[in-house]
């Protein structure tokens, strides 16, 4: 197994077990719902937005271990960040995993986010990334439900 296979797996694992910002956030001011119906993954995403800025964001829900760490590791990211900053890390986010972004080559926001490069290997598998990600841009433009079919 290679070193960046290793190191993604125990990333993912970690943020499976222990999800950060993994609580329903009762100041959120916008939130969304999304589904993955290929494998059941649901999960809200809560922000508290202030002066443009999401000033707080969570996530509560189920799915597979890809579907919480991208989660965990979304809401990590996004926190403090602009609206603005949060939709161009969306749409990064989202070239990435579908490999219309060379992430290593191209100046890019991504930093940690870029563990899941390896998940646009397995097709059925970025729906799983990057259903936090679509449910955070709903919440953003205040959608309520969005559904990975």
């Amino acid at each position: 197994m290679s070193e960046l296979s290793e190191l993604y797996q125990q990333v993912i694992l970690d943020h499976n077990k222990k999800p950060r910002n993994f609580r329903k956030l009762e100041t959120a001011n916008h939130s969304a719902e999304g589904y993955n119906p290929l494998c059941g993954d649901q999960l809200t995403v809560y922000l508290h937005l202030e002066d443009d800025a999401v000033r707080e964001i969570s996530f509560e829900g189920s799915g597979c271990a890809i579907s919480k760490a991208a989660a965990s590791m979304m809401t990590q990211a996004v926190k403090g960040k602009s609206k603005h900053e949060a939709e161009q890390l969306f749409t990064e986010f989202h070239r990435m995993v579908t490999g219309e972004l060379d992430e290593e080559n191209t100046q890019n926001a991504l930093g940690n986010l870029k563990i899941f490069s390896g998940v646009r290997e397995f097709p059925v598998r970025i729906k799983c990334a990057s259903l936090a990600w679509h449910t955070m841009h709903a919440a953003l433009n205040n959608q309520e439900l969005v559904s990975t079919e």
